[in-house]
């Protein structure tokens, strides 16, 4: 399986098929016990622990539970997407630096919430808040972004907002984009390919317009 640079990749599956586990192997939140990951050409299983974490930095990830600090406004929640570059002592909000503060607003402006940057995280929507999280990974400075079910616990329009940023972010940034989905619909709408899984293997990997309903109602039989 492979994701490029420019193109939104949805997983889909019954739960329980792996696609979580896979985005999870990619960013190390879990270690594959067989196989091949490359990232950024760096092939993980070869690679030194240094190099591995620093091939690893390049796929920032979305999760579903977005994890953004409630308290802390949205700007300072962005600036943790740039923490990997910084020394331990520079990771307090009262030490952030001029030049990552004006990354985290240009990451805020890019999703569309420069004007909600000082708000605290807490008090915004839902949706809002899982495009805090997309500054935030987008102020890693990634190659690629893991979504690990970004939308599952949006309402429909906050979900297709999410999922609309996030191919136009793969467009327009030549990102690679692996989103987990259990919206059919949406992978249709904005994925330029499909990965379907059943039982931890793969089905099909093909392009969008590719895909009958026949085979996406296989994978939930």
């Amino acid at each position: 399986m492979q994701v490029r640079a420019g193109e939104v990749v949805a997983f889909l599956g019954a739960n329980g098929s792996g696609k979580s586990t896979t985005l999870r192997a990619v960013n190390g939140l879990i270690e594959a016990d067989s196989g091949d990951i490359t990232i950024a050409g760096v092939r993980l299983n070869e690679a030194s622990a240094p190099r591995r974490a620093e091939a690893r930095r390049t796929a920032a990830t979305v999760f579903q539970k977005i994890h953004l600090v409630g308290r802390r406004t949205a700007l300072q929640n962005v600036c943790a997407g740039g923490f990997s570059r910084l020394p331990a002592w520079r990771s307090l909000p009262p030490l952030f630096g001029r030049d990552l503060k004006e990354e985290a607003m240009a990451c805020l402006d890019r999703v569309g919430l420069a004007d909600r940057a000082h708000d605290r995280a807490g008090s915004l929507s839902g949706g809002q808040q899982q495009r805090v999280a997309i500054a935030r990974a987008l102020c890693q400075r990634p190659r690629m972004i893991l979504a690990d079910e970004p939308v599952s616990a949006l309402d429909p329009k906050a979900a297709d907002d999410v999922m609309a940023l996030l191919h136009e972010l793969a467009v327009q940034e030549r990102l690679g984009v692996a989103a987990v989905l259990h919206q059919p619909h949406l992978a249709r709408t904005y994925a330029h390919r499909v990965i379907g899984l059943r039982g931890g293997r793969l089905v099909f990997d093909a392009p969008t317009d590719r895909i009958d309903d026949a085979e996406l109602a296989s994978l939930y039989l």
